[in-house]
Parts: structure tokens; C-alpha cells; sequence
């Protein structure tokens, strides 16, 4: 089980949360309850991604030793257990459409198409 604080901050748009602990990793939603779902997520996809890099993730923070700044801030302990997350996240088949030009600048450089898409959307929904 992984557990890292996220500081929250609720606004007229909604609430989104960011991990003091994981740079770049943060979430949204409409509203409280969509988040914190949203956060665990997050976390589960920033670890992934860290440690299939060989990375070590760092250590978390206590939650008593971040501030939350503003009125409508205040930090939560979020937990994703890791070692079901990695099972439950296989590969699945995905169609997309791209230019022909990047196609064929893609190919000629050798790049694997899932792969790169993989990391994008990782850093895409942990930013």
C-alpha cells in the first residue's frame, strides 16, 4: 500500500489535488468525492510509471507537516494499493488516428507507438 498526502483546493470549478511528495502529479474533479477517486488514481499511475522507469519513489511526508494554504485548502491522506493497481492495469487495444507525415517520421525513427503514448498520457494525467 502506497500512501502520500495530497493537498485539496476547492474552488467555484470544482476541486482539484496535487502531491506535495510527486512532482507534477495532480487531478481533478467536479467535485469532492470525484477527486479524491481521481487521486488515487493519479498516484497509482505516477508509481507505475516511476518505478517501471527503475526509479525509487520518495519518501512520503507526514500529512501534520504540510500546510495547506488558502481558505478552501486542506490536505488528505490518499492510499492506492499498489500491487493490485499493477495487476488490474493491463494492456488494453486502442485505435487512434494521426497525420500521415508524423506516421511516417515516427517510423522512420523506430519509435514504438505504444509505448510513446503510454508516457504521455501518463504525464498527461499526473500533471
Amino acid at each position: 500500500m502506497l500512501f502520500y498526502p495530497a493537498v485539496f483546493h476547492e474552488d467555484t470549478d470544482g476541486v482539484w489535488a496535487e502531491f506535495p511528495d510527486l512532482p507534477g502529479c495532480q487531478t481533478y474533479g467536479e467535485n469532492l468525492e470525484e477527486c479524491v477517486a481521481q487521486a488515487g488514481e493519479a498516484l497509482g499511475l505516477y508509481a507505475e510509471s516511476v518505478l517501471e522507469r527503475g526509479l525509487k519513489l520518495p519518501e512520503a511526508t507526514k500529512a501534520n507537516n504540510i500546510s495547506a494554504t488558502g481558505k478552501n485548502s486542506f490536505v488528505m491522506v490518499i492510499y492506492c494499493d499498489l500491487n493490485k493497481y499493477m495487476n488490474d492495469t493491463k494492456a488494453v487495444k486502442k485505435t487512434l488516428t494521426i497525420p500521415n507525415w508524423l506516421n511516417e517520421r515516427a517510423m522512420r525513427s523506430n519509435i514504438n507507438f505504444s509505448e510513446t503514448l503510454k508516457n504521455a498520457l501518463i504525464d498527461k494525467v499526473c500533471r
